[in-house]
């Protein structure tokens, strides 16, 4: 399917997103690149210090800055508070990707119970289960598989061999990539002296209006009551969200990272990649753990930051450091005996 061209002057992009424009309005901009790549019909940006370096010699035909870089620009400006999101609302108006045709696929199959609004696009191999509503303006993918009683909100659009497991809730505009399950068994089993049995999950999966689900993530239903996440979650590729977690709305887990059963996460969290939250345990609001870290207590302060990360180091240099690790006993030792030693001379003085 052939993709129009989009283009705008600089005039349009200032006036649409109430940027400060410095330079020639009439010129046209026809897509995005990178400060060092951008070709004069692209705009981008200078949000990264590590990369200002570059700012002198972009090729670009536009750049979108913060007012203290702007004298540095050798072309066209456009001026932001904060010109990493001002870019992704540019961008956004260069995505090549066409809407969904409206309609269902001829090898989909729809159950006859199911509800399907305005405007829906059901693709090739979807299965959409009995009792099942979709809203207006909902795309589903490929090889998506939606079980029974499940309900879509307006504007969702689930990618290529999502699974939503029975009785999930997505509310309006919620986006989920590639091979993500939602609605899957938590993990949860009880041993019986000499064998495990499974411990029914019972619940389900409510997520909130404007969620981002990334490619390859789980979220698994709840035991008893429902795994929730509110509005505004931004989950990246290969999220684990456990039975039973609360996710509060605006917060955002990179890859890899994840949350045990019925663990708590506030509002507005970050959570870095590969880090984890242990299960049964609170985190306050707007709470920030680095990559690589575990979290295993509650934490009660909101607004703080949380790392236990070891960084790479040359491979002599971490030699050397595990060896001195390993004598850190036998140190704590000799500096006791030490105290004692130092101790009993002053008694005697």
């Amino acid at each position: 399917m052939a993709v129009a061209m989009r283009n705008y002057s600089l005039s349009d992009l200032s006036a649409r997103f109430e940027l400060d424009l410095r330079g020639n309005g009439a010129h046209v901009i026809e897509g995005v690149g990178t400060l060092s790549g951008a070709a004069p019909s692209q705009i981008t940006f200078l949000a990264n210090r590590a990369y200002r370096t570059a700012l002198p010699g972009t090729t670009a035909g536009a750049v979108i800055v913060s007012k203290d870089d702007v004298k540095d620009c050798p072309t066209n400006a456009l001026i932001a508070k904060d010109p990493y999101l001002a870019f992704a609302r540019v961008a956004a108006l260069f995505d090549p990707r066409p809407a969904a045709e409206p309609g269902v696929h001829s090898s989909a199959v729809v159950h006859d119970s199911a509800t399907l609004g305005h405007d829906v696009s059901v693709g090739p191999n979807a299965v959409i289960g009995a009792g099942c509503t979709l809203g207006d303006g909902c795309t589903v993918g490929p090889g998506t598989v939606i079980e029974a009683n499940s309900a879509l909100g307006e504007g969702c659009r689930l990618y290529a061999n999502v699974s939503l497991g029975y009785g999930v809730t997505l509310g309006r505009r919620v986006m989920v990539h590639p091979g993500a399950v939602i609605g899957a068994d938590g993990f949860g089993i009880a041993f019986a002296g000499d064998h495990w049995e499974k411990v029914p999950q019972l619940g389900s999966v409510e997520i909130g209006d404007d969620c981002e689900i990334g490619a390859n993530t789980c979220i698994d239903r709840g035991a008893v009551e429902n795994t929730v996440l509110e509005e505004d979650v931004r989950l990246d590729n290969l999220v684990q969200i456990a039975h039973n977690v609360r996710v509060g709305a605006h917060s955002a887990f990179a890859g890899g990272s994840g949350v045990a059963g019925s663990g708590r996460v506030g509002r507005y969290c970050m959570i870095g990649g590969h880090a984890g939250v242990n299960g049964h345990i609170d985190v306050a609001d707007r709470t920030t753990v680095a990559a690589n870290s575990t979290v295993y207590r509650t934490i009660t302060e909101p607004g703080t930051t949380w790392s236990a990360q070891m960084p790479a180091r040359p491979i002599r240099q971490w030699q050397k450091s595990y060896a001195r690790l390993q004598k850190l006993d036998d140190l704590a030792r000799t500096v006791k005996r030490l105290e004692k030693t130092l101790g009993k001379s002053d008694d005697n003085e």
